[in-house]
């Protein structure tokens, strides 16, 4: 079986029933608020300068390039734990490599778009995934719809979590990115840029992980352990990240995986022969310490947590519709892998 062409990104299904609300979301930089909350904290010695880092309308590689320039050294010796949104305020940890030498003070650093609110040394270099997750304040404006059904909503997210998506961010304009990524696994192109085709692979793999939860959720699996399901730490049921070696659900979960990667044979097959090896993610997503207020009576504003690699867009989507100014850029992810 073959693939059609992934032109679109397709209406994945929500959990709970819509509200037919909606919502203007980052009119304004300080309408959304990340906070990194990082594994550890620098120890204060080390081959490694750490950097405690607020930006507002800049995307976290910008200010990685202007650390290199201002520290001297090459982009790659600059680590973050993960990508952040341009059109936020957010805080979030860098590294530099700085082994030899007097150390810069880079808290004296001046720029419009980002200020280093402190530094320390620390003994390794910041890599992707290192943190915990993201504390998120958003502001929500010119709310229209049933409060009751966006309260509904609201309580029901806060007590049973969300389907864990990977966000639209990820797929790239128009989810591209999909597209891009099966022509090239279909050896219709060739990717030579590694940093591409990792965005591709990335995109192609965070699809299939989707099209495996939306599944469930129409089939009414939402919430509910399959049997031959395989379960996270906190007792989870988790879906597929695709790759190399069998997958290692059983029974009616592993029947509903396989069913999936058969629908997207280019896609699944390209993986496996990528190099990517099987891995698993959970399928639900729990914002923790969930609260929020209504400032007037058409703006909303939430506050929560997510671990690493979830998305806050997964906990708007299950509340309401949200619309954003038309930049015409690429937006980052609001939650790191």
């Amino acid at each position: 079986m073959t693939d059609a062409r992934y032109t679109a990104l397709p209406q994945w299904p929500n959990a709970f029933p819509a509200s037919g609300a909606t919502a203007t979301l980052k009119l304004l930089n300080e309408d959304f608020i990340v906070t990194e909350l990082p594994l550890q904290l620098p120890s204060g010695e080390g081959e490694h300068l750490w950097l405690d880092i607020e930006k507002n309308g800049a995307n976290t590689a910008f200010v990685a390039q202007q650390l290199a320039e201002a520290a001297s050294v090459q982009e790659r010796d600059v680590g973050y734990a993960g990508l952040k949104d341009r059109y936020a305020i957010t805080r979030q940890w860098f590294s530099i490599y700085l082994p030899k030498g007097e150390t810069p003070d880079l808290t004296q650093l001046q720029h419009p778009e980002f200020k280093v609110l402190s530094q320390s040394r620390h003994v390794k270099k910041l890599r992707p995934g290192d943190l915990q997750g993201n504390r998120f304040r958003i502001v929500l404006r010119d709310v229209t719809g049933d409060r009751d059904a966006i309260e509904a909503n609201l309580k029901a997210v806060a007590s049973q979590g969300v389907p864990n998506y990977f966000g639209a961010q990820r797929f790239g304009f128009e989810g591209g990115n999909v597209e891009q990524g099966r022509a090239m696994l279909a050896r219709e192109i060739r990717v030579r840029n590694p940093k591409k085709k990792g965005i591709y692979l990335s995109a192609v793999r965070s699809f299939v992980f989707n099209e495996v939860l939306a599944l469930r959720i129409q089939q009414g699996l939402w919430g509910k352990t399959l049997p031959g399901d395989v379960m996270d730490e906190a007792g989870r049921p988790t879906g597929p990240l695709w790759g190399r070696g069998r997958v290692t659900t059983t029974d009616q979960a592993q029947a509903l995986e396989l069913g999936v990667a058969e629908r997207h044979a280019t896609l699944c097959d390209g993986m496996e022969h990528a190099g990517l090896d099987q891995d698993r993610r959970a399928l639900v997503a729990r914002p923790a310490d969930m609260s929020w207020e209504w400032l007037q009576a058409n703006q909303l504003v939430l506050t929560f947590s997510l671990p690493a690699g979830n998305y806050a867009t997964s906990v708007l989507n299950e509340i309401l519709r949200t619309t954003e100014p038309d930049r015409h850029t690429e937006n980052e992810s609001a939650a790191v892998e």
